[in-house]
């Protein structure tokens, strides 16, 4: 996600840090190099033993995130076919490690495409550990809540790869802080305290897990899409499940800043179009399109809804899934017009997939709407008492 910022901001925060950048399928369309000159590998060498590290993104990213269309993002099979085979042959490395942000899928294919060592993947935002073709694959879940600890073990002489052994650390309060970061909280203490300022409170668990927000109706999600209808005034809310970031379960108890902005991180204006009901179903296949048998675990387009319902059968082929859709308790009409509050990054950039929104009429632009997080928490402090109770109420149902 960091091209979910501009490129000329990432380009500084890059150039502020003090480590090497990969995204070797990463590329400039004018000038066909890697964006910003970031090398196609890196080589590190410990103790006479030459470890090459390669970067891959899915190709999901021109979709999931605000990327400038100054780039694309190539092939990762080919790419690593390429670049691997360049690695062991002119930088003579004894071994490959993959840092990838692809699908498992994906990363399996790609342990088929060139000769890995090892893959550290991400995306999916649980625990994760498999192989393809002899090949480790680790994912080791978001937000820094574990560590994984890799050890290689080469023969002295032979300096080939014979075995190798990892551990996982949880990342918990119990970690010493170091010294050296102390003056960096410092820097931010303003920050901290204003993220720590109460907005309101929970009496039920909220789901926040990535992995429900992008397979099914969750508690938060009604809540957070009921608040982009308010905020819209529309007939309809709708989320893309893929903006709800915060993966984690809150308990029943407070809620702060720190909190919406964690399940809300974004800031994208809530936009209001009119759609047919022939669009709107257009709209929700798109959304289930991705939730079959052996496609993708999380699909960031799995929509959470507000003012309506509908079933979907996942068995069925991509395109004709939704089996039922009601809205506002009534059976959708192909020719009626409705109104449909959902997020800018949908509606003027296709985010997700979601290019049928070209076909919807704006009627509220991005330039004067509320931002989701502000919506989100508007929505908690005018509750009563600035207390929530969201609940699961079958407004998505995943029939067999």
């Amino acid at each position: 996600h960091e091209f979910d910022v501009k490129t000329a901001e990432l380009l500084a925060r890059m150039k502020e840090s003090k480590f090497a950048w990969l995204g070797a399928n990463v590329i400039d369309v004018k000038t066909k190099k890697t964006f910003a000159d970031t090398p196609p590998y890196v080589v590190r060498e410990f103790g006479g033993i030459k470890i090459g590290f390669v970067g891959l993104l899915l190709p999901e990213t021109k979709q999931t995130s605000s990327m400038d269309e100054t780039l694309t993002v190539t092939d990762y099979c080919t790419t690593a076919a390429k670049i691997v085979k360049e690695m062991r042959k002119k930088a003579k490395v004894n071994a490959v490690v993959g840092l990838t942000h692809l699908f498992m899928a994906q990363d399996k294919k790609l342990a088929k495409c060139a000769d890995f060592d090892l893959i550290l993947g991400g995306h999916e935002h649980t625990l994760l550990q498999s192989s393809s073709n002899g090949t480790p694959i680790f994912k080791m879940t978001a937000d820094a809540r574990e560590l994984g600890k890799f050890n290689l073990n080469f023969d002295a002489k032979t300096k080939r790869l014979e075995s190798f052994d990892w551990e996982i650390i949880p990342v918990t309060d119990k970690i010493v802080d170091a010294p050296e970061f102390a003056p960096v909280m410092e820097k931010y203490r303003g920050l901290l305290e204003k993220l720590a300022e109460r907005v309101g409170s929970t009496t039920e668990k909220l789901d926040a897990l990535s992995l429900s927000s992008r397979t099914m109706e969750t508690n938060i999600g009604n809540f957070i899409a009921d608040s982009y209808r308010n905020a819209g005034q529309a007939d309809i809310g709708f989320v893309n499940g893929g903006s709800i970031r915060a993966d984690l379960v809150y308990e029943p108890g407070v809620l702060t800043k720190r909190d919406v902005l964690s399940i809300l991180p974004f800031n994208n204006p809530i936009v209001k179009v009119e759609v047919t009901g022939k669009l709107l179903k257009q709209i929700l296949e798109h959304g289930v399109a991705r939730s079959g048998p052996g496609e993708d675990s999380e699909p960031g387009r799995f929509p959470q809804v507000s003012g309506l319902k509908f079933s979907y059968d996942p068995r069925k082929p991509a395109g004709s899934r939704v089996v039922s859709l009601t809205v506002g308790g009534q059976p959708v009409d192909d020719s009626k017009i409705y109104t449909l509050a959902t997020s800018d990054f949908l509606v003027s950039r296709g985010g997700d997939g979601y290019t049928m929104f070209k076909d919807a009429k704006v009627v509220s632009a991005a330039a004067n709407a509320p931002k989701d997080s502000d919506a989100f928490e508007a929505a908690i402090k005018n509750a009563p008492n600035s207390t929530i109770s969201p609940v699961v109420e079958g407004r998505i149902v995943r029939v067999n």
